[in-house]
């Protein structure tokens, strides 16, 4: 990666953040430097830096260490060793857990139940509690203290200055006041009832609120990591070797790293394709779904493009590598899905500067109640003990793991079912478009010409018009003719070869097919045949005709047999999908570039109102259409797959890109569907609505409980042990909200 030049970007990984705040502070200070935009993701633990030429990554790296974190740029891991990665940053936490629940436990136990308190218990609770206080806290006390020479404070720096407070205090009252007296008792109290007096310790605060942080902060840690498998699941889907075919005609072993394009490569069944290429021998049958959601595995051949990571489910292909490495449609997907997850929705930059500024804010509010309390007469141990649940129930983590988590989760769920977020400012335009345009060839219909229907005259054979017309069909390499040819090879399964073959230019094909004269084309071509065809024939070719499709007439021995109807076919889910769109309150819209019959056909067929078709539209047009839905005051989504379609993808308020189309149609969208399946669209619209409405549950809980536990705090109604728990419990909660998504289904 270059790391100087003009508009440069990199990505870094971020150590040392415990909370929302910390991302804030890095931001901020990556933001003063000149020349330099940054975005810091809590969830992610990654800050996206765009840079210019006065600035290395050197620098941005050294100005994140100055804040008192640690940066570099993200190692690729061998996929192998990730989970044993995330299982080593984990166990230094889940030691300091396992310490400080086991330690605590008894502390809490004897502090609460006078049954159990002996006549020096309290100082069985001091030996305790002491290291659940310095060995299990350390990680609080290490980052409040980096903090604290940054000039900083973070909620590390609540957490230490709390469970300090209430560890010296305990010590104070221990050693020079009247607890350390064999026999006191301490009935723990939750109000402020009971006056000053130095005989009351919090040892059981102290160790208490570390064990349920500690347990908060390493589920929050797990629940992450779940939110991110997703993307993990499919950075990991593509094959780790390829079986390469030499010039020689010998197969070499390779690892797929080497793999190059051009290169031919075998796949046999059961083997994942190594990489995007296409066809060159063979034909088997490639189950897709783990990348695009679709179940049902598709037919492939010589010449069909095929996608890597997908598994050849039948027979013995050879693939020529077409693409390889970040330009692979895998790598492409996991880039789109991890630029959305570092991304911040408008809701979420507002959580930010809230957390920038809350510690400082709870300080001083806990300074507040510690001073009311003692002007009020509660005495110095009420007022402290109302202070410290001020400092420990706060938390702005909840706040920054609203929007971060998910995302992780709902673009990850996204990518398993085909469908990529570009970014979270997407999810706020699906809450708003009630219109959504349909681009008609290759959206609504299958893109490519099919034969629809065989109209036979008196006494014909559908199958010996097929034989016949395919085989001669077979020849021709003409869009029609490809169609006709198709049409029979999926019904009859083979075709005969022609005897004799000509090409008669704008008019059709000629030749001899096991030994008959055939014509198949244009009516014209029959007339220079002196033939003509029946009523019925003439009557079926009229309505297929006016319904915009093209009609073939099919003539051997002299005689008019056939009109062969063919049309670019509506997918057989189009017409779902309509209706599934509708049912999301969207109205939908037919724009295509063909003429009004074949629109307005289509348009019937799917369920679309004759007056919602636009239709001998240019391409160059078709933005102007959404600009006009816009000035009605609409909002607008388009859906389309074409290069004509990436200026109106651009401009509408929410582009869903097919993925089965072009690159500049996918650059342009908001949403890409990997299937070519309409009903994404729907799932699509669907899914972003459920994680834009997550988000905004998060957000809700997180405000709410911040604005409802600290006047709680602060009137005494909560003790720092249970103020710790409920801090714990808002964050987990917010990850585990989020975790919801994962049980998101496509409609089948």
């Amino acid at each position: 990666m270059s790391t100087t030049g003009i508009g440069a970007e990199v990505e870094l990984a971020i150590g040392g953040m415990t909370c929302a705040s910390c991302a804030a502070r890095i931001e901020k200070k990556l933001n003063r430097m000149e020349g330099v935009t940054a975005t810091v993701n809590y969830a992610t633990e990654k800050a996206k830096v765009s840079y210019g030429d006065d600035v290395s990554v050197r620098d941005l790296i050294a100005t994140v260490e100055a804040t008192g974190y640690t940066a570099q740029e993200p190692v690729r891991t061998e996929p192998e060793s990730e989970d044993t990665t995330a299982d080593d940053e984990l166990r230094p936490l889940r030691e300091r857990l396992v310490t400080a629940v086991v330690l605590a436990v008894p502390v809490v136990a004897m502090a609460m139940i006078p049954a159990l308190q002996f006549e020096y218990w309290q100082w069985l609770s001091l030996t305790l509690a002491a290291p659940v206080v310095t060995y299990a806290g350390w990680p609080f006390h290490k980052a409040a203290f980096t903090n604290a020479r940054h000039g900083a404070a973070t909620m590390d720096t609540l957490i230490s200055v709390g469970t300090t407070a209430a560890f010296g205090w305990s010590l104070w009252a221990l050693f020079f006041g009247t607890a350390g007296t064999p026999g006191m008792t301490h009935p723990f109290e939750l109000t402020i009832a009971r006056g000053d007096g130095a005989g009351n310790i919090y040892l059981e605060a102290a160790a208490g609120v570390t064990a349920f942080i500690l347990a908060g902060r390493y589920f929050e840690a797990r629940s992450k990591r779940k939110a991110g498998a997703a993307l993990k699941a499919l950075l990991e889907l593509g094959a780790k070797d390829v079986t390469v075919m030499r010039p020689d005609g010998g197969e070499q072993t390779i690892a797929i790293k080497d793999l190059k394009v051009g290169d031919r490569f075998l796949v046999r069944p059961g083997e994942k394709i190594a990489t995007d290429g296409s066809v060159v021998e063979g034909s088997s049958a490639v189950d897709a779904s783990m990348l695009t959601g679709e179940s049902v595995p598709v037919e492939v051949g010589v010449g069909d493009a095929v996608t890597g990571a997908t598994v050849n489910a039948g027979g013995r292909l050879v693939v020529e590598a077409t693409r390889v490495g970040a330009d692979t449609q895998l790598a492409r997907m996991a880039k789109l899905v991890e630029d959305a997850q570092n991304g911040k929705a408008a809701a979420q930059r507002l959580a930010d500067r809230i957390s920038a500024v809350f510690v400082p804010i709870v300080i001083a509010l806990a300074l507040g109640t510690l001073g009311f309390w003692l002007g009020n007469g509660a005495g110095l141990t009420a007022a402290f003990t109302a202070a410290v649940a001020v400092l420990i129930i706060a938390c702005p983590c909840a706040l920054g793991l609203a929007t971060p988590t998910a995302l992780l989760v709902g673009t990850g769920r996204g990518a398993q079912l085909g469908i990529l977020i570009k970014g979270p400012e997407v999810l706020e335009s699906t809450r708003k478009v009630d219109t959504v345009v349909l681009d008609k060839t290759g959206t609504v219909t299958t893109g490519h010409m099919t034969l629809v229907a065989v109209h036979t005259a008196d006494g014909t054979e559908e199958a010996e018009v097929l034989r016949l017309a395919g085989a001669l069909e077979h020849a021709s390499e003409h869009p029609v003719a490809r169609a006709v040819a198709e049409g029979a090879l999926a019904k009859l399964g083979s075709l005969p070869a022609p005897e004799d073959f000509a090409n008669v230019p704008g008019l059709g094909v000629q030749g001899v097919v096991e030994g008959h004269a055939v014509l198949v084309g244009r009516e014209r071509l029959l007339d220079e045949w002196a033939m003509e065809l029946p009523e019925a024939l003439e009557r079926a070719k009229a309505e297929a005709e006016a319904a915009g499709r093209t009609a073939i007439t099919v003539a051997w021995d002299g005689e008019a047999r056939a009109v062969l109807e063919v049309a670019d076919a509506v997918k057989e889910t189009s017409a779902e999908a309509i209706t599934r769109l509708r049912a999301l309150g969207l109205t939908p819209i037919l724009l295509t570039g063909d003429n009004k019959a074949v629109a307005q056909a289509v348009a019937r067929e799917v369920g679309i109102a004759p007056e919602d078709v636009f239709a001998e539209v240019l391409p160059q047009d078709k933005v102007d259409v959404v600009k006009r839905l816009q000035r009605e005051g609409r909002s607008v989504a388009m859906v389309g797959d074409g290069v004509n379609d990436a200026a109106a993808l651009a401009q509408a308020d929410l582009g869903l890109a097919m993925g089965t189309g072009t690159d500049a149609a996918i650059e342009a969208g908001d949403l890409t569907l990997v299937r070519g399946d309409l009903r994404a669209a729907a799932d699509a619209v669907r899914l972003a609505r459920r994680t834009l409405k997550t988000i905004r549950s998060n957000l809700f809980w997180a405000f709410a409980y911040n604005v409802a536990a600290l006047p709680l705090a602060a009137a005494g109604l909560l003790n720092p042990m249970l103020a710790g728990a409920a801090m714990a419990f808002s964050s987990v909660f917010v990850v585990g909200n989020s975790l919801r998504l994962r049980s998101f289904r496509a409609t089948d």
